[in-house]
């Protein structure tokens, strides 16, 4: 495995930083693997839930090229999805999803999109949530959005407490430009305001965390999350009090909270 150029503890949480989003997302997925590997070994089965996004392709690349995991015993969620995106849009996640993971593994025992049907989204919410809760995840990959946001858990929305695993949020306008920066849509004006999440609490009910976070572009959101207080104002902060989330970062990603690296 790659070696990382710091490994390190901020609070309750592991931190690996590496040098090329390539090797951070290689680490991870080597982490991922043996999580799997194990539960397998274990209980028969695995159950993940795996982010979407661009900061996310050098760990889904990694992971899909992994070739001893047995992928039909893995029960496998994402964490959000857009509503009012028109079927097969290519922002959607789980067609992201679809192509840049699901078309390059063996089938896994089931794949259970996000669901965000106008008319439905009460029902949708709790028939997720009653999956999740069906299926514990064994792990949880995600990232860190650049206004600190995990899943679509944007500040001012997001709730640390929250009372429910999946729900309706109002998207934050950083969040939605991020969208259009990352070259998911062409203007601001077609990324929907609503989405579908999973809450924090949700994410964090996994039994292992991995968040996943490359690029100078996170550098700022990777400081307030590791530097600031831990607050609803940086939803990524909670991590600082979950010793079994491991933060995987880059250097560029790193830069700020990590300038000597």
């Amino acid at each position: 495995m790659t070696q990382a150029l710091l490994e390190t503890k901020v609070d309750a949480l592991p931190v690996s930083i590496y040098l090329t989003n390539e090797a951070m997302g290689q680490a991870a997925a080597q982490e991922a693997a043996q999580v799997i590997r194990q539960a397998i070994a274990d209980k028969g089965a695995a159950s993940i839930i795996i982010a979407t996004g661009n900061s996310q392709l050098t760990f889904l690349e990694a992971l899909r090229e992994i070739d001893d995991i047995d992928w039909s015993k893995v029960t496998i969620f994402h964490m959000d999805e857009y509503i009012g995106l028109p079927e097969n849009h290519s922002a959607s996640f789980p067609v992201f999803l679809q192509r840049n993971f699901l078309d390059h593994i063996s089938a896994p025992a089931a794949f259970h999109p996000v669901v965000a049907r106008e008319g439905r989204l009460e029902s949708d919410c709790a028939g997720y949530a009653a999956l999740l809760r069906a299926h514990p995840a064994d792990f949880c990959a995600m990232g860190i959005g650049e206004n600190g946001h995990i899943a679509f858990n944007d500040p001012p929305f997001a709730e640390f407490d929250d009372p429910v695993w999946v729900k309706v949020v109002r998207m934050d306008i950083v969040s939605r430009q991020q969208q259009v920066g990352e070259g998911h849509f062409g203007g601001l004006d077609e990324v929907p305001t609503h989405a579908i999440t999973l809450t924090i609490p949700a994410l964090l009910a996994a039994k292992r965390v991995l968040c996943i976070v490359p690029e100078a572009r996170k550098a700022i959101a990777v400081y307030d999350t590791l530097n600031g207080p831990i607050t609803e104002s940086c939803p990524a902060s909670i991590m600082r009090q979950k010793p079994h989330v491991h933060l995987y970062l880059d250097a560029e990603a790193a830069a700020k909270a990590y300038p000597a690296q």
